[in-house]
């Protein structure tokens, strides 16, 4: 077995309105550990916990001024620290894991940094623009700001116009498929077929606009692979444990 100081680092970062602190992450982190890679999960700056407050939405001001511009700053300068050869010297780059809106994050990152060795990416979005209604965003420029309900919390959760401008004012970076074609690196794409909140033709489109990614369909899998919050069990859900199996397959090759 390759020793594990000589694996680069493994990210696994969440949606615009996710946590690191949730679901079944920690027992994800604990089964890519036991198979020989460090992982590192972390939040993204504007993603509304704070350090008093780790698994709740309470800064949602800061929720609300964030931008995918900034989770692409947030994500490098991450990156930046796990290949600053101050926290391991050996890193000298990262495998990436991206789930949801963080899978389209991750493909924009991989494209653009070469640091990336490997990119797997988990219920991905293919565009941002899929993640608000077309009809709704006149009137979000006119109000400055919506809100949209958090299923879980029950919170309305506000965003701010300055997320629908910042799709509008970088159209080449921010394109998440034109991104995808550009990777040259190897990546897995991996989806659920039962998946309601991003649907697997998300998946079909990323695949097709990179072709000579790999492409794998969970069987009975949703958009979190069934998993919850709260996860109160202690084994994975079968379906999240197939993802590990086949992205800790990949990343071994």
């Amino acid at each position: 077995m390759i020793p594990i100081s000589a694996r680069p680092w493994l990210f696994s970062h969440t949606a615009f309105a996710g946590l690191k602190i949730g679901g079944a992450h920690h027992l994800v982190a604990r089964y890519f550990a036991e198979n020989g890679f460090r992982f590192l999960k972390f939040n993204f700056s504007h993603n509304g916990v704070t350090a008093d407050q780790p698994t709740e939405f309470a800064d949602l001001i800061a929720f609300g001024d964030n931008t995918f511009s900034i989770e692409l700053e947030d994500l490098g300068n991450v990156i930046d620290f796990a290949c600053s050869g101050s926290a391991i010297p050996e890193a000298d780059g990262v495998y990436l894991i991206g789930h949801s809106m963080g899978g389209g994050i991750s493909i924009i990152k991989t494209a653009e940094d070469s640091r990336v060795k490997k990119l797997v990416t988990m219920a991905a979005i293919s565009s941002f623009y899929n993640l608000w209604p077309k009809q709704a965003e006149e009137q979000w420029r006119l109000q400055g700001v919506v809100y949209m309900k958090n299923a879980r919390t029950g919170q309305d959760m506000p965003y701010r116009v300055t997320l629908l401008e910042d799709v509008e004012k970088n159209p080449t970076r921010l394109n998440i498929q034109q991104k995808a074609s550009a990777i040259k690196q190897p990546w897995l794409i991996i989806h659920g077929d039962e998946d309601t909140s991003v649907p697997l033709s998300h998946a079909e489109l990323l695949h097709e606009a990179q072709p000579l990614a790999s492409f794998k369909v969970i069987t009975g899998a949703d958009h979190v692979f069934n998993a919850t919050h709260p996860y109160l069990k202690d084994i994975l859900p079968a379906q999240l444990h197939k993802f590990c199996d086949e992205a800790i397959n990949f990343l071994n090759k």
